[in-house]
């Protein structure tokens, strides 16, 4: 792994992942208990701002599976993200990853074929960002631009 490249957090407690969520959903915003609740409200889920704030407090560890739907709502990702050693925690993070360096353009765009409902699969948001390392890598070792926006070396 490069020196350069972001290293995926350990998210192992649901207080840890509400609050990476919370850092990444929000960026340099303070969003109360009240606000989240509201949010999930709105995409048609239920949650009390106490039992969130709870939840950020590291006071609730195992809650229903129906919070832990309103969580997935309110932060718009797959509600199994919040699961106890969930599987799919590696693949939210790649997704955020790759979302966060389109978001300040390291990746311009990207164009897939024959995708389903479900979108690029983990492993190809997780190859993309490894290309993109590398091709971040080679421009560093050259000592300026050296390659183009597809990772190639420039002719």
């Amino acid at each position: 792994m490069n020196s350069g490249e972001e290293r995926a957090p350990e998210l192992r407690t649901l207080q840890q992942k509400v609050e990476y969520m919370v850092e990444k959903t929000f960026p340099g915003q303070k969003i109360s208990g009240r606000v989240f609740a509201d949010l999930v409200k709105e995409r048609g889920g239920s949650l009390s701002h106490s039992y969130f704030s709870n939840i950020l407090a590291g006071k609730v560890t195992q809650p229903s599976e129906d919070i832990l739907k309103a969580l997935g709502l309110g932060f718009g990702v797959d509600w199994r993200f919040f699961k106890e050693e969930s599987e799919v925690v590696d693949d939210v993070v790649a997704g955020l990853q790759f979302l966060a360096k389109r978001r300040t353009g390291e990746i311009s765009g990207l164009a897939g074929r024959g995708l389903d409902e479900d979108g690029l699969p983990p492993e190809l948001l997780q190859f993309a960002l490894s290309l993109l390392e590398d091709a971040r890598g080679r421009r560093s070792t050259a000592g300026g631009d050296g390659a183009t926006a597809h990772g190639e070396p420039e002719k």
